[in-house]
């Protein structure tokens, strides 16, 4: 099968591939027909290298057609429309029996420390196959396919698979009172989805910041209050009080993680890590890693004292500084965590199958062959040609 692979920092090549096989008795092969581009595969494309190995299958934002099942399969039949949440997660051990499908205690990844395994995404997440591929093999076919109906096109369902389940965790984390305010950092897929999830859930006042003028007019048409970043800049939490009685949001969402705008230290020393032989980098990353906490920093002068800060933007250093005393001052509660996908399916997909309130059909900007998928990876690092959605079609 074709399959796109990392090879490198900011090299990602479409290859030809084993085809998935039925491994255990509960698996499953898919046969994608759709499947996204994350932002968190832009932190594999620049910064994660050190635990990736050239030929490794990308992608956990996929959908498809049953195409095979183990022997012990019962919940899903070749022909079953599904979508492939990105935490690998058995649906019955303790952490998924409290709703915790991202901490699933049988695909925890003991070596390195880590929660539950995902697609596509790291040896510290168990180095599973991606699903940017036309097939994909997936484990516990009794419990983690979403199966949804035949008919209205793959936009319509996809993003159950990642975006929707991240966002409305983001908006869940954030507790925002109704008619309540909320200030979103980065309109990228998951912040531009969080936004359009707050207002559906009754916030009065959703604040979006980003610096690219195509994420802010999107985000500004479905009645998100933008501020462009690169206006504001430093004097953005000014900003946000001069629009909330001198207090700020009642919550904020950082939907944009470790590579964040205007952490130039912080970013030369993440260059110079991806650099390293794997080995080494790795060492570095797990004992001395810093992020680029611009948008982190950001969100805590933000926020209103006793606020609420929801953090959805992957981080991954071990070695962060924080403003301890100035968190501590405000009363700043902090929610963070990879989407639980399976504990949030009952609420979204009722959303999906009544109409389509948040705007999922238009959701992507982009539709594109799985051959496009190398120049779809650095149009959308580069924030280039409207691109904030891409959907690949093998």
């Amino acid at each position: 099968m074709r399959a796109l692979t990392y090879q490198g920092k900011r090299d990602v090549r479409v290859e030809t591939v084993p085809d998935p096989r039925i491994q255990d008795p509960t698996d499953v092969i898919v046969k994608i027909t759709s499947t996204g581009i994350c932002g968190s595969d832009l932190h594999l494309y620049e910064v994660l290298g050190p635990y990736l190995d050239p030929g490794d299958i990308l992608g956990h934002e996929p959908m498809g057609v049953v195409e095979e099942v183990g022997p012990e399969v019962t919940a899903v039949v070749p022909g079953d429309r599904v979508v492939i949440p990105f935490n690998v997660s058995c649906g019955h051990c303790f952490m998924c029996a409290q709703g915790l499908h991202s901490q699933c205690e049988t695909t925890q990844v003991r070596k390195y420390g880590m929660g539950a395994a995902l697609f596509g995404y790291t040896k510290l997440y168990g180095q599973m196959p991606g699903g940017q591929a036309e097939f994909l093999r997936v484990p516990f076919g009794n419990s983690l396919p979403i199966k949804v109906p035949h008919g209205p096109p793959d936009d319509r369902f996809v993003y159950l698979s990642d975006v929707l389940p991240t966002a409305w965790q983001a908006v869940e984390y954030a507790a925002v009172p109704p008619g309540g305010s909320l200030t979103v950092l980065g309109l990228g897929p998951i912040g531009a989805m969080a936004a359009r999830i707050a207002l559906h859930r009754g916030a009065d006042l959703v604040v979006g910041v980003d610096p690219v003028p195509d994420r802010l007019n999107r985000a500004s048409e479905y009645g998100v209050k933008c501020l462009d970043l690169r206006r504001h800049g430093r004097h953005l939490g000014d900003a946000v009080r001069d629009l909330t009685d001198g207090r700020g949001t009642n919550a904020v969402i950082d939907a944009v993680g470790m590579e964040a705008h205007g952490a130039p230290i912080a970013k030369a020393a993440q260059s110079a890590v991806g650099m390293l032989p794997d080995a080494i980098g790795a060492r570095l990353m797990e004992t001395m890693g810093v992020d680029r906490l611009a948008a982190l920093h950001m969100a805590i002068d933000v926020v209103r004292r006793g606020g609420t800060v929801s953090v959805s933007g992957v981080y991954g250093g071990a070695a962060d500084p924080m403003p301890m005393l100035t968190m501590f001052d405000k009363q700043i509660q902090l929610r963070m965590g990879q989407a639980n996908v399976r504990h949030w399916v009952d609420d979204i997909l009722p959303l999906l199958i009544d109409g389509d309130p948040l705007g999922v059909d238009t959701f992507a900007t982009h539709h594109l062959p799985l051959a496009s998928g190398p120049q779809a990876y650095e149009t959308f690092q580069k924030k280039a040609d409207g691109m904030i959605k891409t959907l690949l079609v093998p």
